[in-house]
């Protein structure tokens, strides 16, 4: 199980076109990823429970920017560096969601 990331420049497809919309991505940490991310409560107020580590969940700018608060106290309570490094990036790609209109961020999961 692992969840990959792709920040997109208007809301992506399953479809082949949305490889036009793609500006970033992170492939590399998806199974630590999916382990930090299933630790959180799904029925919390978070937005980061709600990542689905088998199917999609998309973020726009709006969401992004309450799911980057959330990875930053997620890093504070890492207990291992490789857990911390999973999260470097959904922080990188959900500020530049965050700061680019239209935008969203596609979490994909196994």
């Amino acid at each position: 199980m692992g969840i990959e990331l792709e920040l997109h420049s208007a809301r992506p497809t399953r479809k082949g076109s949305s490889r036009y919309t793609l500006l970033r991505g992170s492939y590399g940490h998806g199974e630590a990823l999916a382990k930090v991310l299933s630790t959180l409560d799904r029925r919390g107020s978070g937005k980061l429970g709600w990542v689905d580590p088998y199917g999609d969940t998309l973020f726009n700018e709006q969401e992004a920017q309450v799911a980057r608060q959330e990875v930053a106290a997620l890093t504070q309570g890492c207990a291992g560096d490789q857990e911390r490094a999973a999260l470097l990036d959904p922080a990188e790609l959900l500020e530049a969601c965050e700061t680019t209109p239209g935008s969203y961020l596609w979490f994909m999961g196994d």
